[in-house]
């Protein structure tokens, strides 16, 4: 066997290329890594939610997904690192989730309706989570914050495109932030008290109070009242 030859087979032993440079990770080993960072970023929300942001330390994450520390700093520097990220993987989850719900709604109240159907039902599916994403993003000051302003003003947009369709004078440009900050503190109060009662249940308030300023207090009384109907 020549010298070649030799170097190549302790190589690929050593998991080192000829050159002496590291071999390629193999796709399974990325995938393995794919897979226990997502188990991660789910148990982070699934702690915070349940102890709260202050209480939560990777220790407690990691007893949750049952990982090794390893597997945790050799994605993330720390916890802060590790709820943000996590924060941004479920909004973009969320966005996913209410843009499919809506996708085949030709209307904007339709759109509306099945978008907020969506949001509610995943809150009372996954109320750990919704508690990491609307209260204890408090607990990181500006970043957090900052996070959560964004994915509020993705909300304020879509409700401002109302007026393509309004049936009535449109309201003053504040009516979009407005209902959205409504809709934010009745989330956020439910979520911070453990209130009782459903998410769902919320659907009619919410539908008659993004419908009334566009559309007026008939049709803001009528999709109140089709909306009970979906909230049983």
């Amino acid at each position: 066997m020549g010298k070649q030859a030799v170097t190549e087979v302790l190589a690929g032993a050593e998991g080192i290329g000829a050159t002496g440079r590291p071999a390629p990770e193999a796709p399974e080993s990325r995938l393995v890594s794919a897979e226990k960072r997502q188990a991660i970023l789910e148990g982070m929300l699934e702690v915070v939610g349940s102890d709260g942001y202050d209480a939560t330390s990777v220790r407690t994450v990691l007893a949750h997904t049952g990982l090794y520390r390893q597997a945790f700093y050799d994605n993330f520097a720390d916890k802060h690192e590790c709820y943000l990220a996590a924060f941004d993987m479920q909004v973009d989850r969320l966005e996913a989730l209410l843009a499919e719900a809506a996708a085949e709604e030709t209307s904007w109240l339709r759109r509306l309706r099945a978008g907020l159907t969506a949001l509610l039902d995943f809150l009372d599916a996954e109320p750990n989570v919704g508690r990491a994403l609307v209260v204890e993003v408090h607990a990181l000051g500006a970043p957090g914050l900052a996070r959560r302003t964004e994915a509020m003003q993705c909300a304020v947009e879509f409700v401002e495109r109302a007026r393509e369709e309004a049936s009535i004078q449109s309201p003053p440009p504040i009516a979009a932030e407005g209902i959205v900050a409504g809709m934010h503190a009745m989330i956020h109060a439910r979520l911070a008290g453990n209130a009782e009662g459903s998410f769902r249940s919320l659907l009619p308030d919410f539908m008659y109070f993004a419908t009334m300023p566009y559309f007026g207090g008939e049709a803001a009384r009528a999709e109140m009242r089709d909306a009970k109907l979906r909230a049983v």
